[in-house]
């Protein structure tokens, strides 16, 4: 009988096996470890103390401090009982429904938000619970790195371990931030609405609670509109979490809130472009609003305190009698890099923050006619020696089926043919319409974006005169681009900000780009000096003037502007009336000696500096009655600068025709001598 019991051939085992198996051990060992130190590090470790308050800093272009962030900080502590039930329900809702259910962090929340940042390749979800926000408001930066998040899970964890649910909610209330300096429920329902927390109203209650997620973009003061949106929001949340009711909600949001106006603030150095300056780091830089406040930062700015002053002192003696309620604005830009030297946005910051630098609600008038005779150039539809009559003249356009009856200040033409130059000079509408005809409305829109212009500009025979507004800001950016040789660089006030261990966090950098050739930005550099000549409408604050200036006066109904510019220096001085208010001709005249004035004394250290002549472009004298090349019988004739091959090539034939008399075009544009001639006038 045959035997069956023979025991089975034992199984070799791989070495791969072999080292799977002993790395499953080691992982399972490490884990082990890992839960281990976890949980003694909660049982054990001990929560640092919170970290002490900076101020930030904002520095000049010198490193001299123009602005403390952290003075004047407001906050009151007070007890919990003392803070208004609606104002914590409010807050739960909306920050944390399920607060008193978890352990410190939300780990379901957290693996959302993890599946939703991994998908999208980005840090941006938030799932933080209201525990992991005081942690990291206490302890914390607000970087968004998974390192600090981790961090911020286990110091929620142990302060969950450490207070009870009432404490950390008290502590909470009282160390959030509500904005413009308010610190705590207490110190922002005072700010706000001028009582204590603890008789807060729903609606008052609904309102504070929307605030922390962006303190900026929901205040009341500076975004009514989405502070009120966002208290709707919360009061949804309420009535979700069956706090209160549908019918509550409703009521509540339906309740006036009397805010109060926020209070006075000490005159300081530079407010307006402070404010910008915080405005850009929180809102393009993405830096968080608390660190911005007590982070202990430093940003550093392109503002020069000694142009700024002088910017000031031209504002006060421009505006110096004047109406109470007219307005002014002035910002200076450096063409070379973008740095903005100088900003007043108003004549008084403690009475009224609104910064009219960046209003686009003014309408720019013959100021933004640069812009069109660049792009007309450009095409070639006209050139320095193109002529127009100038006399009351019905336009065209819409293929006939529309009108356009434009006309000169005060009626005054000169009933005959003109000029470019003499046009710019004098500021003629009639010859600017003829222009934007030619040219193309669209064309002009083209250029107006290729200078940094974002406003809303319609293709119509009107923009030709400026009837679109457009804020001093993108006029002073728009001009700089031909002070600067055709390229463009993108304004600048920040150029770095660094933590309070000397961490760079951002450092700006140059963005330029050739927006129109050197040779069309100097043509439009040299026409534009025609405002300062006689007969020019900027003449009569040319002896202010002891160096190159190249601008254009701009006036409408309710705006007086001049924008204008040296190499090294690009200026928009505007002056109006907030509202709808018609501005008289002796308060229309203040814009000019303003931008004189702080020109000369800004750059009084630097000697004048004339702008590079170009290659691609010719300068020859032209006699100004027939824009013909001048003979040497020709009187009054004036040194013209043309893009290469557009300059004329006729002599004049009504002051007698010489073959050695007319000046010849040149290749390297006007000689020195030719160049001071005409500076002077001679």
């Amino acid at each position: 009988m045959e035997n069956n019991d023979r025991q089975p051939a034992p199984v070799a085992v791989s070495p791969w096996s072999k080292l799977r198996r002993r790395l499953g051990w080691l992982t399972l060992l490490t884990l082990i470890a890992c839960a281990g130190a976890g949980i003694a590090m909660l049982r054990y470790g001990s929560l640092p103390s919170g970290a002490t308050m900076k101020s930030t800093e904002i520095v000049d272009s010198d490193g001299n401090v123009i602005a403390s962030l952290q003075r004047g900080m407001n906050r009151e502590v007070v007890k919990l009982a003392d803070i208004s039930p609606w104002l914590v329900k409010a807050t739960l809702a909306v920050e944390d429904r399920r607060f008193y259910e978890h352990a410190g962090v939300d780990w379901r929340g957290m693996a959302r938000a993890a599946w939703v940042d991994a998908r999208h390749m980005s840090k941006q979800q938030g799932a933080s619970t209201l525990t992991q926000q005081l942690a990291r408001n206490l302890y914390l930066t607000h970087e968004r790195t998974w390192k600090r998040k981790l961090k911020e899970a286990w110091y929620a964890a142990r302060l969950e371990q450490t207070y009870t649910k009432d404490e950390i909610l008290e502590m909470y209330l009282n160390q959030i931030y509500y904005g413009h300096g308010a610190y705590g429920a207490e110190a922002a329902s005072r700010l706000y609405f001028g009582k204590s927390a603890k008789n807060l109203t729903l609606a008052e209650s609904s309102l504070l609670a929307g605030i922390p997620k962006g303190p900026r973009y929901y205040s009341p003061h500076l975004r009514p509109v989405e502070s009120r949106a966002r208290q709707k929001t919360v009061l949804a949340a309420m009535a979700d979490t069956r706090q209160i009711s549908r019918k509550e909600a409703d009521t509540a949001a339906k309740s006036p809130v009397d805010v109060r106006p926020l209070p006075e603030e000490e005159e300081r150095t530079a407010p307006y472009f402070v404010d910008y300056v915080k405005k850009t780091a929180v809102e393009q830089l993405g830096i968080d609003e608390r660190l911005l406040n007590e982070g202990g930062l430093t940003i550093r700015t392109t503002l020069d305190s000694g142009m700024q002053k002088k910017a000031e002192e031209a504002v006060k003696s421009g505006m110096k009698g004047a109406n109470q309620a007219l307005q002014t604005a002035l910002v200076a830009i450096d063409p070379r890099n973008g740095y903005i030297k100088a900003m007043i946005g108003g004549r008084s910051y403690r009475s009224n923050q609104f910064n009219r630098v960046f209003a686009r609600t003014r309408q720019p008038g013959s100021s933004f006619k640069p812009i069109l005779y660049a792009a007309a150039l450009e095409s070639g539809t006209i050139t320095p020696a193109t002529r127009f009559r100038s006399e009351p003249t019905i336009f065209y356009f819409d293929s006939d089926r529309e009108i356009y009856r434009p006309s000169n200040y005060n009626g005054r033409y000169f009933n005959e043919e003109i000029g470019l130059r003499q046009a710019i000079a004098a500021s003629d509408n009639i010859y600017a319409v003829h222009a934007i005809m030619e040219t193309g409305p669209n064309n002009v829109i083209a250029m107006a974006r290729r200078l940094g212009i974002t406003s809303s500009l319609k293709a119509v025979p009107s923009l030709a005169l400026g009837t679109f507004p457009v804020s001093p800001f993108e006029m002073a950016s728009a001009f700089s681009t031909f002070a600067n040789e055709g390229r463009r660089s993108e304004p600048i006030a920040i150029t770095s900000i660094e933590d309070r261990d000397g961490n760079v966090l951002y450092k700006s950098r140059t963005r330029g780009e050739q927006a129109v050739s050197p040779a069309l930005a100097y043509v439009t550099t040299r026409l534009l000096e025609s405002v300062f000549e006689r007969g020019g409408t900027a003449h009569r604050v040319s002896n202010l003037l002891k160096r190159p200036v190249a601008g254009k006066t701009g006036t409408t109904d309710s705006d007086a502007w001049f924008v204008g510019y040296t190499p090294e220096l690009a200026t928009a001085a505007w002056v109006g009336y907030d509202r709808g208010r018609s501005i008289a001709s002796s308060e229309a005249h203040r814009a000019a000696p303003i931008f004189a004035q702080f020109t000369e004394t800004a750059l009084s250290a630097s000697p004048p500096a004339d702008f590079a002549v170009p290659e691609g472009v010719v300068s020859v004298f032209i006699d100004p009655a027939t824009n013909a090349l001048a003979t040497p019988d020709c009187p009054g004739r004036v040194l013209m600068t043309f893009l290469a091959g557009t300059e004329p090539t006729e002599t004049c034939a009504v002051h007698g025709s010489h073959e050695e008399g007319g000046d010849k075009p040149g290749d390297g544009g006007p000689s020195i001598w030719r160049k001071f001639r005409s500076w002077v006038g001679i």
